[in-house]
């Protein structure tokens, strides 16, 4: 069976735990072909139908990315003190 992505490994789980692995591996043998079954298929056979799964991973910046913001901050910075100076100037 293709278990290609997070989803897939989070839908395989929840499989396991309402039908087992006896009833998966059955199904996966009665979709038939040649090559692995796609995970949707051994659901659509086993006539289940998977949640939506909530997206709780998290995003974790990368060190590239950091040093961009870094770097676009810096480039607005002196342009938001030039707006806030001319902002204080205007109420005064």
């Amino acid at each position: 069976m293709r278990v290609q992505n997070e989803r897939d490994r989070r839908t395989l789980a929840w499989l396991r735990g309402h039908v087992g692995d006896a009833a998966i591996v059955a199904a996966a043998h009665r979709c038939g072909g040649l090559s692995k079954p796609y995970l949707s298929a051994v659901c659509r056979t086993l006539g289940m139908t998977v949640p939506r799964f909530t997206a709780t991973h998290r995003i974790t910046p990368s060190a590239t990315a950091e040093q961009s913001l870094a770097t676009i901050r810096q480039i607005l910075a002196p342009r938001n003190a030039t707006a806030a100076d001319a902002s204080l100037r205007h109420r005064g």
